[in-house]
């Protein structure tokens, strides 16, 4: 799983941006794509991203420069990080000196893409799209066009595939398949195309890696991943994810391991640890079974399938070639009997969700205490220096499971000090558990409560055995100070409000 700071651009060992430095000399295989680069585009975003340590503002709007290229339909691939949050996105053409207004069609967090078109009919005069080739092998030549840093012209430069692996993709804290190339990849390179020596797009540049020990380790979204992402948004009108595992597992590599758990000599699988009651899988699996194949596919004890030309690849990367609401077949070994099981594949949401969507976070304030919804985003803001995160907030993140779908992680983030909260000053970070012994399930259902709420005292059970208990009608006549003090619009966010009023 990636790092909790892995998908900040501007913090994290792995960089999602990326450049065209390097020196490799092309030769032919620039001469063949040549004709091909009038279909890439400089990208240009204006990001206004949320505040979610105060989340009733905005942080201050920037400007960022990337890459995206010309695919058929009318319609541009760039990277999802490239127009995050965006408040206006326009494109220009090789040579051009206009920039044009783009409109978002799709965005595709957990894969690192997105996908724009153009409403000027002038844009597209010219413009031939770019063709995808098949997943490039190991050594093959690779021409990353794009960007970059460093000037105002189209760059080019070249290397070669060094690994085909599931990768950690930083934008979307997912992990898909990805390639590995030495060709220089850096920050304004992001979702440029990567061609093959027949002038074919085999994948996007999205991240590289940037560490001291490192050269030249720079990241593709393969096509494989392209043509998913395309073809979901072609099949839904819309972006609607990747399926992904509703259970941990083990590796089964002991051999005691497999003897205690019943299986023979020739047989393979991983060990399933715990279920997610949220996730389709949880009606047929059960910790303690045993996954012996996916879809007809073998699975090796290490958790690994057969891949192309005698490599190996994890087994999630089945699930990826899956869309939302297939069905897939497992072969189950439990209790000694076998089991064989059709699934529906889905998307759920995790407990601490590590993608949120592009509006404001969900907040709801009474006497000062500012109630929100935990998510990687707001621990990235709250702890800039991923050392400070509380030990307990890492486990939650890394092991709760959400018991229904709709069930939300709520913290009392701060405390704007004020008299009617005395002594609770110190309160930062730390989960509500119930509302007057009522069990929260998340912040709708308090704010409801609260709002509801004719008993002589509030009372919030927090975790560790700590409370906060305050007089109801005090404690709601003082937020209206306490906002005003603060210059905060509303004691909740328009999400809330349908929910609250009565």
């Amino acid at each position: 799983m990636p790092s909790l700071y892995d998908n900040n651009l501007d913090k994290s060992p792995l960089s999602m941006e990326l450049n065209g430095d390097g020196g490799h000399k092309l030769g032919a295989v620039s001469a063949r794509v040549v004709p091909l680069m009038d279909a890439v585009v400089k990208v240009f975003c204006v990001h206004s991203k949320p505040n979610y340590s105060l989340p009733w503002q905005r942080k201050k709007q920037r400007s960022s420069s990337s890459s995206g290229f010309v695919i058929a339909g009318r319609r541009i691939l760039t990277n999802a990080h490239s127009v995050a949050h965006y408040t206006q996105v326009k494109l220009k053409k090789r040579g051009s000196d206009t920039k044009y207004l783009a409109t978002v069609l799709a965005v595709g967090t957990e894969c690192d893409i997105a996908l724009l078109t153009v409403k000027d009919d002038e844009f597209w005069e010219g413009v031939s799209p770019v063709e995808f080739g098949e997943l490039p092998a190991l050594q093959d030549a690779v021409t990353v066009v794009g960007y970059p840093i460093g000037g105002d012209t189209i760059s080019v430069t070249s290397g070669v595939v060094s690994r085909r692996e599931i990768l950690s993709y930083v934008h979307g804290w997912s992990e898909l398949l990805g390639l590995q190339v030495d060709a220089a990849i850096n920050s304004g390179n992001s979702g440029g195309p990567a061609f093959n020596d027949e002038g074919n797009c085999v994948g996007i540049a999205f991240q590289s890696m940037k560490q001291e020990d490192a050269e030249n380790i720079g990241y593709v979204i393969p096509t494989p991943v392209i043509m998913h992402f395309i073809q979901d948004y072609e099949r839904n009108g819309a972006y609607t994810g990747f399926p992904i595992l509703g259970f941990e597992w083990q590796k089964m590599e002991n051999p005691d391991l497999r003897v205690a758990m019943g299986m023979k000599s020739d047989q393979k699988g991983i060990l399933v640890t715990r279920v997610e009651a949220t996730a389709p899988e949880s009606k047929v699996l059960e910790s303690s079974d045993v996954i012996l194949s996916f879809d007809g596919v073998d699975i090796g004890n290490d958790g690994t399938v057969p891949f192309r030309h005698g490599e190996r690849i994890g087994f999630t990367y089945l699930l990826s070639q899956k869309y939302t609401g297939d069905n897939a077949k497992i072969k189950v070994l439990r209790n000694l009997v076998m089991h064989e099981f059709n699934i529906k594949l889905d998307t759920h949401k995790k407990l601490i969700p590590a993608c949120t969507e592009d509006g404001p976070p969900s907040y709801y304030i009474l006497a000062g205490f500012v109630f929100t919804v935990a998510s990687v985003p707001y621990l990235q803001s709250e702890y800039p220096d991923p050392s400070d995160v509380p030990v307990e907030l890492l486990h939650k993140l890394q092991h709760s499971m959400a018991q229904s779908k709709d069930e939300e992680l709520l913290v009392i983030s701060q405390v704007l000090v004020a008299d009617i909260n005395i002594g609770y000053e110190h309160l930062a970070n730390v989960q509500v558990l119930a509302v007057n012994g009522n069990p929260v399930n998340n912040l709708k259902s308090l704010a409801s409560m609260v709002e509801s709420c004719n008993n002589e005292f509030l009372k919030f059970d927090l975790e560790f055995n700590k409370v906060v208990i305050l007089r109801t009608e005090t404690a709601k006549a003082a937020t209206a100070d306490i906002l005003a003090t603060h210059c905060i619009p509303s004691a909740m966010s328009d999400d809330l409000k349908s929910f609250t009023e009565v």
